[in-house]
């Protein structure tokens, strides 16, 4: 448990399922305070929270005035956590109260270096300046925006755009986890755990996950979208978009785009998003799709046990 004290009145207490959103509107207040709009819904917190390996009563807890949640921190796994604290709560101690206890989890896990994203030039990226953290990667929130169009790419001749079955599963997971463990370092995430965040994700509808497959027949590409009304207005928001390796400069991942937000726009979305960081060098491709910075993070970390890997 932290040192440092909690203000009078402020209670805490590991956080359940049930608090899910809660915690949604907690974040959401604090992104919108932060960044102008607000990315998180309820859905991903719970497909986070059920993975299979995830404990969530040892990994969070909540920071609590009277019955509401006012602050809250949850270690994720391995190098990464997530906290988040109401703006009318700020200056008194809750976020450094938070960072302290996450920290005490992670060392007693084993962890050497602990992170999380923060908007640039808030309040979280300068508590977290003040607490010895420095800035691992940057991320951005991309936008298309409202009425704009990615052109069209034909997909070479032979190869399928369709959304996903249960028979691709598998093979979304691999492919997908291959992509993103090229740059990000962490273990594999298991198919199980994959699997709850994508078709196991609260409101999944078939729409969301599209692949591409070869003239052989194998997934060689992957989108995973959905729609999002956290703004109050609704946009198709990806979450994961993977190509293998030997077929990336065909036009797939240009074309998986196209689909995903055609999909959308057909189920009431005026704009499109999605994020990517400084470790995928990808910023440039969805410039050149017309998509635009919306807002930017940086991923702050902090050594627990000996030097930072940087």
């Amino acid at each position: 448990m932290s040192a440092f004290s909690l203000p009078a009145g402020l209670a805490t207490r590991p956080l359940a399922l049930a608090d899910a959103a809660a915690v949604a509107d907690l974040i959401a207040e604090q992104e919108r305070y932060d960044a102008g709009s607000a990315e998180i819904e309820e859905a991903d917190l719970l497909a986070d929270w059920q993975r299979p390996s995830y404990d969530l009563g040892a990994s969070s807890v909540g920071i609590l005035d009277g019955d509401r949640i006012v602050g809250y921190v949850e270690h994720l796994g391995e190098e990464r956590y997530d906290a988040a604290v109401l703006p009318a709560y700020r200056g008194r101690g809750i976020g450094t109260w938070l960072a302290h206890w996450v920290q005490d989890l992670a060392r007693r896990r084993g962890i050497a270096v602990l992170g999380m994203p923060v908007v640039e030039g808030s309040a979280g990226d300068r508590l977290l300046t003040a607490l010895g953290y420095h800035v691992r990667w940057t991320s951005w929130v991309l936008r298309l925006p409202e009425g704009a169009r990615i052109e069209e790419r034909p997909l070479p001749p032979a190869y399928v755009l369709r959304p996903a079955t249960p028979a691709d599963h598998e093979q979304v997971w691999t492919v997908t986890e291959d992509a993103f463990l090229e740059w990000s370092a962490r273990e594999r995430a298991t198919l199980a755990d994959f699997g709850a965040q994508v078709w196991g994700r609260p409101g999944f509808e078939p729409w969301h996950l599209q692949v591409v497959t070869a003239p052989d027949g194998r997934v060689v590409g992957v989108a995973h979208v959905w729609n999002s009304t956290a703004n109050d207005a609704t946009e198709t928001y990806v979450s994961r978009l993977a190509v293998v390796p030997e077929q990336r400069g065909r036009g797939l991942a240009q074309a998986l785009l196209v689909a995903a937000f055609a999909a959308g726009r057909e189920r009431g979305a005026t704009s499109s998003s999605l994020s990517t960081d400084s470790r995928t060098g990808a910023l440039g491709l969805y410039e050149r799709v017309g998509m635009r910075p919306d807002s930017t993070w940086l991923h702050r970390a902090v050594a627990l046990t000996g030097p930072t890997d940087g």
